[in-house]
This record gives C-alpha cells, structure tokens and sequence, in this order.
C-alpha cells in the first residue's frame, strides 16, 4: 500500500533553506519516494487551514517512508528544515 508525506510549511529564512531544496530529492529518490505535489502555493477549499506552501511525497509503501524519516544520513538535513521554516508533517497510508 502507498504512503504519503504531506508537508505544510511557510519559509522563515530562504537563503537558509536553499541546502534543503538542492538536498533533499536524492534522499527522496533513495528510498523510492517521488514528489506529488512540489512547494506549490495551495488553495482553501473550506475551513481555516492556510498552508503557505505544500508539499505531498508518495513512496511505494509505508517502510520505505518511515526509512525515509528514519535515515541517519537525512537528520541534519531536517534539522535545516526545522531551523529555517514553520512546518507540519504528516504520514499517512493510500487506499488498497
């Protein structure tokens, strides 16, 4: 079953965040993820959720997204993530 990662972030220090934009696809290629959905600026539909930016990843099963999260290789990475913008991330499983 697929999994997904949605990320919803808005961007404190750009020049900060730069390393983890030039980074963070081959980690994602590494453990067989591909980008859904890339930083775009989203639309509300409905309710009070207004996400600056979005992100969604698709990787081919929950393991290899929880690999993902997981890498030792990637922590610092987030880490320049964590330092540079405001974000929420959530992993959640695709239909059968």
């Amino acid at each position: 079953m697929k999994a997904y990662l949605v990320l919803d972030l808005s961007v404190n220090d750009f020049g900060g965040f730069r390393k983890y934009i030039a980074e963070i696809p081959a980690f994602i290629a590494k453990h067989s993820g591909k980008y859904i959905v890339q930083g775009v600026q989203p639309t509300t539909i409905e309710g009070n959720w207004k996400p600056e930016r979005m992100v969604i990843i698709e990787f081919p099963e929950r393991e290899k997204a929880e690999a993902f999260l997981s890498d030792p290789e990637i922590q610092d990475l987030f880490k320049v993530r964590h330092d540079t913008t405001t974000s929420k991330l959530v992993l959640a499983d695709g239909c059968t």
